[in-house]
């Protein structure tokens, strides 16, 4: 969890995935507050929006991350639950949350989105992106398998 953690931390804002009531797939972005220490993802969201009402329907969720520059991607599969906290409201809030909280910390429809990660899969290349693109052309060529760096699945439960 340790890689995934780091590399969560250099995107901050993934891709939440829940489900609506017509069984669709439904994605928004939304930037981590704090990743912590059991692997478990904490947002800040509104009281009773449809993303809430869907995880009070079905709570199984997935938290998409991409930095196409660097090639590092992060799909965190997991349980989601909404609680009201205010001191963790006030452990969690940012300056930056204000845009889209703009009644501040204080807001009483104010609440915390928790992620709980069951699984996390990560695809990382180190090498840089010039080098990325030499390896692809040398697959197209030789009609080898691109090799695009580390890829894990971690089991967190």
């Amino acid at each position: 969890m340790e890689k995934v953690s780091k590399l969560i931390e250099d995107i901050r804002v993934g891709m939440l995935t829940t489900q609506d009531e017509q069984g669709n797939l439904v994605s928004r972005p939304m930037a981590v507050m704090q990743l912590d220490e059991n692997g478990d993802l904490w947002f800040l969201t509104k009281e009773h929006s449809p993303k809430t009402d869907q995880i009070d329907k079905n709570y199984k969720v997935n938290v998409a991350f991409a930095n196409v520059s660097d090639a590092s991607y992060v799909s965190v599969n997991g349980t989601a639950e909404e609680l009201q906290d205010r001191a963790k409201i006030e452990e969690l809030w940012s300056p930056m949350a204000k845009p889209w909280f703009p009644d501040g910390k204080d807001d009483p429809q104010l609440s915390i989105l928790k992620v709980h990660t069951e699984t996390a899969e990560y695809w990382d290349s180190t090498s840089s992106r010039m080098v990325r693109l030499f390896e692809m052309a040398r697959a197209a060529l030789t009609g080898d398998t691109y090799k695009e760096g580390e890829n894990k699945v971690i089991e967190n439960r």
